[in-house]
This record gives C-alpha cells, sequence and structure tokens, in this order.
C-alpha cells in the first residue's frame, strides 16, 4: 500500500457554527453543570419551533435513550412484538430488547429505501392471524429521506398500531412542508457526532402530546416521586441531556437550515459528476419530499463494483460507508422473524456513502469525484 500523504477526507464530521462556546460558557458561568437548567430548556423551545406542528419535545442523552422511552411510553413490554424497518442502524432495534420485546423486521421499498408499506401490512395481518398483535411500529427516515408517511399513518390507524418516527437522520427533512419527527405517535432526533448537527452525544424525543413528554422526562431522571426524601414507584433512566451539552446544541440549531443546504449542494455536485455513468445511480426525493441529504449514497452494479471503489477511496484516504446492513442480516438478529422482498439486502451489497459533512470543500468534493471516476 502506498503512503498516505493527503489530508483525510471524513464521511461526516462535526460542524461548529461559533456560537456553540459562548453557550456553553454561560453555563459554566452560571454553574449550571447539570442535566438540567437554560440551554436544556431552550434547546428544547428551539427544536420545538423549528419542527412546529405544537410539538412538545424533551432533550435526551442519545437518540437510542429516546427510542427507548418512546417504546416504553407507548407501553412495549417484556413478550410483546415490535414490528421494525430492517434498513436501519442497530439503534432502531437496540431499545426493543431493552424491554424484553422482539422486533419482526420488514423490508424496505424501492422508492425511499424506507419501510414497505405492502410488507408492513403483511405482517400485521400474519400476526394478528397467530393472536399476536403488535405493540409498536419503530419506521425510520433514512438517510434523510421521509417514509411514506400517508401510507404508514393510514396503516397505523387502521390496525390502532402506534408509530415510534426514527428521525435520527432526518433532522431539517420534510414531507409537503410539514418536518420529520412530527409524522408518528413518538418521533426522535439523534445530536450525535456524525448528525447534521450534533451536541456531541445527544438526542430527543418528540410528540404532541404533552403528557408523553412530561412522562418522558420523568424517566429520564430517574423516575424520582415528588417527595422531600429520594422515592421511587417505578424503574428510572440516567437519559436526561446535559445542560453544557444543549449549549452545543443552541448554537448548532441556529445554523441548521445552513447546514442542509450545504448538505443537499453535496448531494447535487455529486449527482452532476457522476449521473451521466450508467454504472452509477442516486436516490432522487419523490414528489413532495424535502431531504436533508445527510449522507449522499450511490449504487454500483455489484458488491464487487461497490468495493472496488471504497477500496479506492480508502487507499487515498478518503473515507466512505457501505450502506446499513440490514438487521434481519445481522447476528445477533439472526432468529428474528422478518417479511422481506430483497429490497434491503440488494441495497446494502451494491450500496456506498460518500463523504457528505457540511465543511467539505469543493476541492475534497473534487477528490472524491476524482477517484470514483477513475473506478467506472
Amino acid at each position: 500500500m502506498k503512503t498516505i500523504t493527503q489530508e483525510k477526507i471524513w464521511l461526516s464530521s462535526p460542524h461548529m457554527g461559533g456560537t456553540e462556546e459562548r453557550y456553553v460558557q454561560e453555563a459554566f458561568d452560571s454553574n449550571w453543570i447539570a442535566p438540567l437548567g437554560p440551554n436544556v430548556n431552550e434547546f428544547e423551545n428551539t427544536i420545538a419551533r423549528y419542527v412546529g406542528e405544537k410539538t412538545h419535545v424533551a432533550a435526551l442523552s442519545s437518540g437510542t435513550a429516546a427510542i427507548h422511552l418512546a417504546l416504553e411510553l407507548l407501553g412495549v413490554s417484556k413478550g410483546d412484538e415490535v414490528l421494525c424497518q430492517s434498513f436501519t442502524f442497530s439503534a432502531s432495534a437496540n431499545p426493543i430488547l431493552y424491554l424484553g420485546a422482539t422486533p419482526v423486521f420488514i423490508d424496505s421499498e424501492k422508492d425511499t429505501w424506507n419501510l414497505s408499506p405492502e410488507l408492513l401490512e403483511e405482517a400485521i395481518v400474519d400476526r394478528l392471524s397467530k393472536g399476536k398483535k403488535p405493540k409498536a411500529i419503530v419506521a425510520v427516515h433514512l438517510y434523510g429521506m421521509p417514509y411514506k408517511t400517508n401510507e404508514i399513518a393510514r396503516i397505523s390507524k387502521a390496525y390502532d398500531i402506534p408509530v415510534v418516527e426514527d428521525s435520527a437522520e432526518a433532522l431539517g427533512s420534510s414531507y409537503e412542508s410539514t418536518k420529520c419527527g412530527t409524522f408518528g405517535d413518538i418521533g426522535i432526533f439523534s445530536f450525535n457526532g456524525n448528525k447534521i448537527i450534533t451536541t456531541s452525544g445527544g438526542g430527543a424525543l418528540l410528540s404532541q402530546n404533552a403528557k408523553y413528554k412530561e412522562k418522558a422526562v420523568f424517566l429520564a431522571t430517574q423516575a424520582r416521586d415528588d417527595a422531600p426524601h429520594y422515592q421511587h414507584s417505578n424503574v428510572g433512566y440516567n437519559y436526561r441531556l446535559s445542560n453544557v451539552l444543549a449549549g452545543i446544541g443552541r448554537g448548532q440549531m441556529e445554523v441548521l437550515d445552513d447546514r442542509v443546504s450545504a448538505r443537499r449542494a453535496n448531494f447535487d455536485f455529486y449527482y452532476k459528476e457522476l449521473s451521466e455513468f450508467d454504472k452509477i445511480q442516486f436516490l432522487l426525493e419523490p414528489r413532495g419530499y424535502f431531504c436533508n441529504r445527510w449522507l449522499t449514497c450511490i449504487l454500483t452494479p455489484s458488491f464487487e463494483a461497490r468495493e472496488k471503489i471504497r477500496l479506492a477511496l480508502l487507499e487515498e484516504n478518503i473515507e466512505s460507508r457501505p450502506l446499513w446492513k440490514p438487521m434481519h442480516l445481522q447476528p445477533v438478529f439472526s432468529e428474528n422473524l422478518n417479511f422481506l422482498d430483497g429490497t434491503s439486502e440488494d441495497l446494502f451489497n451494491r450500496g456506498l456513502c460518500l463523504p457528505s459533512g457540511s465543511n467539505l470543500s469543493s476541492n475534497d468534493l473534487e477528490r472524491v469525484v476524482s477517484v470514483i471516476k477513475n473506478e467506472i
């Protein structure tokens, strides 16, 4: 292997806006170094204003924690089944196991790469025929592309099964001008370091039901009862977001629209430079969809073609990544029931995520494209 001399191009790195440090300093100056405080309150308010729809927001320690609490709020418990999108990151499914429930995995459709309404309904009918009504649905806006919200909502309503809307990758995305995070009974965001904005580590739970927000905060702060001493009638968690990290979030929210624009510009550049090649395909926005383009993804003709490009990029110190390996293919879930048509497995085998950070330079983008063109 040749010696690497060029600067590394990351897949998706944090991008500070400049005001984060001021809000963090306010936390230090006021001694609000705790999992509550003015930054937490205002961060929640800012998110609520951004997504609209009279949404209530609880700032938490991670998106995974938000999914865990969402499932618990919806009554998921030991022995239940939860229908979960297979083509996603493991954090969409792991919290189902935290509660002693069992995930049943559903494949994707080709228009958005998200939860297939047809297979979802097939799974529900199957489980009902066996006397096992699913307790919840976990639907994901993968790579920032909204899932088929109308179709999933129709199925949810028809069978009276609530939806946990995993918007970990979709802050800033929308369908018909309605922001992602507001379509499900409960929505979640992630502010992990590689997301479109970050609090280093963090997440949020959203709902138009104020009681869900209130109960989430209660559970996230160790479920302490209203008493002068420490009294607990429920099992709680240490899931509240730090006031220090919420300060980072406040600064990040001020530049969110700029970050979305930058990532969409990355997609436009890649599309302009590579779409002319028959061997490269892109996921385009269906009518009415607005994708934040958290990560720009391409489809190649085969696993071998994908690996050829990935390894060539790696050789040039450029980070790329295969699309998510579906949950039904993961060893930990190998015995779980699933409803499949091969879509997600094909996408995983042929798909590659390209560097997509909002802090990429034009030279960075040109380096990426140059390597890919040399390999196709």
